[in-house]
């Protein structure tokens, strides 16, 4: 099976980079499965059902989102019945919608795809580890689920790769949100998950993570308010990691960074390649 996962999409830039981009790279990469991080769509700060449904026309499978994911009170309902969009599963009972969702393909294949947000640096969230304990006690990747991917909305490094190393051999891809930097540790972790510390964001980066570089840089220069961020709004680039799984077991057999348009070097996966392991 091949899989998409695109990172935080920011604002309106990020959203064209998914329109632009996405077609070609469903059709080049012959992927069955794409999932998409949207909580920064709606102008940097959470998501809308307009969004969310224009994502999955372009033929996105699943939204992951983050601790921006209530931004935009109008989700709040909306998730509750749409269970393709997705929030943190280690929040407090009783939060609208799922932390956790499956999905069957029109292969027939089923993907398992969980958000869990860290705890270190973040907001009042349970322990990730055991709720995503728990969650995976319901499935067994390669006889109830043909893949898992597992999105890691986090801000330390270290909690990340340590969701990774805790969960190879369970799950098909772990993969980091939040930070918006895409990281240089693309690997298939001994036990055969795919993991990378952070994707990045689908988002301008001539910016601060995303954001107008001048409103950021002030609020490093003074202690006073410099009003809300905005999104910054020139070509951006789509970035993402592919993953290709066993069709047996569901571990990982290739993963590769994908970078596509704005500033930044373009790279995706030569599939005329076999990637070694």
């Amino acid at each position: 099976m091949r899989i998409l996962y695109c990172g935080d999409v920011v604002g309106k830039a990020g959203r064209r980079a998914i329109e632009t981009h996405l077609p070609g790279l469903r059709d080049h990469l012959k992927l069955d499965c794409v999932v998409v991080n949207g909580e920064n769509a709606a102008h940097g700060f959470g998501i809308t059902q307009d969004i969310c449904e224009s994502f999955f026309k372009l033929g996105v499978d699943v939204i992951t989102t983050g601790n921006h994911v209530w931004d935009q009170r109008e989700v709040i309902a909306y998730i509750g019945s749409e269970p393709r969009l997705i929030r943190p599963l280690n929040v407090q009972e009783g939060t609208p919608g799922l932390g956790a969702t499956q999905v069957t393909l029109g292969n027939g294949r089923k993907v398992l795809v969980v958000e869990v947000m860290g705890r270190l640096f973040m907001g009042m969230v349970d322990d990730p580890f055991a709720a995503i304990r728990r969650e995976l006690t319901k499935y067994r990747l390669g006889n109830s689920v043909d893949a898992i991917l597992v999105d890691v909305h986090a801000e330390a490094t270290s909690e990340k790769m340590g969701m990774g190393q805790y969960l190879d051999g369970q799950v098909s891809l772990v993969v980091g949100s939040h930070t918006h930097i895409p990281s240089a540790d693309a690997q298939i972790l001994p036990g055969g998950t795919a993991y990378q510390t952070d994707a990045g964001m689908c988002g301008d980066y001539d910016s601060v993570i995303g954001m107008v570089k001048e409103g950021a840089i002030a609020r490093f220069l003074k202690h006073t308010p410099s009003g809300r961020l905005q999104p910054a709004g020139g070509e951006a680039t789509l970035c993402g990691v592919f993953v290709e799984t066993d069709d047996r077991s569901g571990l990982a057999v290739r993963v590769e960074p994908v970078r596509l348009g704005g500033r930044l070097k373009a790279t995706q996966p030569d599939l005329s390649h076999t990637q070694s392991i």
